[in-house]
């Protein structure tokens, strides 16, 4: 019994010693399998890192290609830059050189005039004072003839020489001072013409003849339907607001606005703008954005006209002088732009006024303002656009010569003052300038003028259009002070008036429009 306890013991033993050495031996081939295990990894870990470094080192290398690149790309275009700037400086330069050569070969010239002026009289006056000379030997030679001859008392040989030298001296005066008057005309003629030829030069101003329609691009065909809307209600509710033309035709992308009236045809083409961006259109909102167009057009009148002031350096004019300035813009006369022919006629009289030697301010206000009657002549009775463009810078604060150069630069008044002779001249060279005018245009657009004048002189009448290159006149009436009936027989009236005052080709179509609107609001 003992002995099977020992064997079973020995066989535990054995098992254990066993089980530790097969456990060693195990271990050792797992930790050599997790040792190359682990070689792997960390081989494979740094393949990838060198991978990465690679990538980066390339981006780096890409990133600082870009910079570079852009860095030489802003070097370049300063470089331009400056380039550009310095050939703009260096042109600057040598217009000044020439400018100051002229002004030296003038200011050279005119001192040869003077020097050759100034040794005729020296001249002259040293031949005066030769026969001055003269005449006294003979007349002192005559008194003894005459004291031995006649035997003369003293005081009557003196009247007798005194009679007969007042005789010489009055014939040699007037020949000296028609010599003078022929020298003096041709000198300021000569002056005259170097004064306006040289004022012609230094004004260099664009001119362009101004044209009765505007385009409007549309963002493709399909918004000239809506501008037309539902049985032409909108387009009907945007003429009879603005008082123009719509013509849409076949013309891709654009839709044309015809008018006479520059103001309305702006007024028409920034509220058609407006409501194209906005794309609402109806006929309420067609309304509410021509009021706002005709805002925003008073406002750009009166920036056209403080920009007119500053470019020509006048300053502290009445505010509303300044609009009427503006105003111009949307002028036209002959075809040539208010506005621009002002700007031109002030400058040449600047020109001129400093080379005469008169006060430059004064003469480029007057040159300014010469036209600005015109703005408000339509609506004046009394006067022609030169008397109440004269009334207005009167009523406005100018000063009485401004005023006066203004009354008189058409010659409607007596022209006693050089600030309106300066512009009667610089008006004529604005105008004479070759493309300045066209005559035709301003036969047309007089006869525009006058359809509407001729309605608006009924009673009742709101306001009326000239439509259709005067083909057609549409008068809205006040629908509280005109009924239906009376509407009718105004547009007789109206048609009669015409006809007895006007001549003009074909047909001109009378309407007139009578419209009630009832408004209420729900609170």
């Amino acid at each position: 019994m003992e002995s099977n306890t020992l064997g079973q013991a020995f066989i535990f033993i054995f098992a254990g010693i066993v089980c530790v050495i097969v456990g060693f031996f195990l271990n050792r081939i797992l930790g050599r399998q997790r040792t190359d295990q682990a070689h792997k990894d960390a081989s494979g870990i740094r393949d990838l890192a060198q991978r990465e470094a690679e990538t980066t080192r390339k981006e780096a290398q890409l990133q600082a290609k870009d910079l570079l690149l852009k860095m030489r790309q802003d070097f370049e275009k300063e470089t331009k830059e400056r380039r550009d700037e310095l050939t703009s400086m260096e042109k600057r330069v040598l217009q000044r050189e020439e400018n100051l050569d002229k002004r030296v070969d003038l200011l050279e010239k005119k001192e040869k005039d003077l020097s050759a002026r100034l040794e005729s009289l020296i001249r002259g006056e040293a031949s005066i004072k030769q026969k001055d000379e003269e005449l006294s030997k003979v007349l002192a030679q005559e008194k003894e003839r005459l004291h031995t001859i006649a035997n003369l008392s003293a005081e009557e040989a003196k009247r007798i020489l005194l009679s007969r030298l007042d005789e010489e001296l009055l014939n040699e005066k007037a020949l000296r001072l028609r010599q003078m008057n022929e020298e003096i005309k041709e000198t300021s003629d000569k002056k005259a013409r170097e004064i306006i030829s040289t004022a012609i030069q230094r004004c260099a101003s664009d001119h362009t003849a101004e044209t009765t329609i505007s385009v409007v691009p549309l963002p493709s065909d399909e918004m000239k339907g809506r501008i037309i809307g539902r049985e032409g209600r909108n387009i009907r509710t945007l003429e009879q607001a603005t008082g123009v033309d719509i013509i849409i035709d076949d013309t891709p992308e654009a839709v044309t606005i015809s008018g006479f009236d520059m103001a309305r045809r702006e007024v028409a083409r920034m509220a058609l703008e407006q409501l194209i961006v906005d794309g609402r259109i109806h006929p309420g909102r067609i309304e509410e954005v021509v009021e706002k167009a005709k805002a925003e057009l008073e406002k750009k009148m009166k920036e056209d006209g403080e920009r007119a002031a500053i470019e020509l350096g006048i300053h502290g004019m009445h505010p509303e002088l300044i609009k009427l300035v503006g105003r111009l813009r949307y002028r036209t006369s002959f075809g040539q732009n208010g506005l621009n022919h002002s700007i031109e006629v002030a400058k040449l009289m600047g020109i001129m006024a400093h080379q005469i030697g008169v006060d430059v301010k004064t003469a480029k206000r007057s040159g300014l303002l010469h036209d600005i009657g015109k703005v408000v002549s339509s609506d004046v009775e009394e006067g022609t656009h030169a008397i109440v463009g004269a009334r207005l810078a009167r009523k406005y604060g100018e000063s009485e010569e401004v005023a006066y150069a203004v009354e008189s630069h058409h010659g409607e008044v007596e022209m006693n003052t050089v600030y309106g002779i300066l512009v009667s001249a610089a008006d004529a060279i604005s105008a004479a300038r070759p493309g300045a005018r066209a005559e035709s245009m301003e036969t047309y657009i007089k006869r525009l003028e006058n359809l509407e004048k001729i309605s608006n002189s009924f009673k009742g009448v709101e306001k009326s259009y000239a439509l259709q290159a005067g083909r057609e006149i549409r008068v809205v009436v006040m629908p509280e002070k005109v009924n239906d009936e009376e509407a009718t027989v105004m547009a007789r009236d109206i048609r009669k008036k015409i006809e007895e005052e006007m001549e003009y080709p074909g047909h001109i179509k009378v309407m007139v429009v009578r419209e009630i609107r009832a408004i209420e609001y729900a609170k």
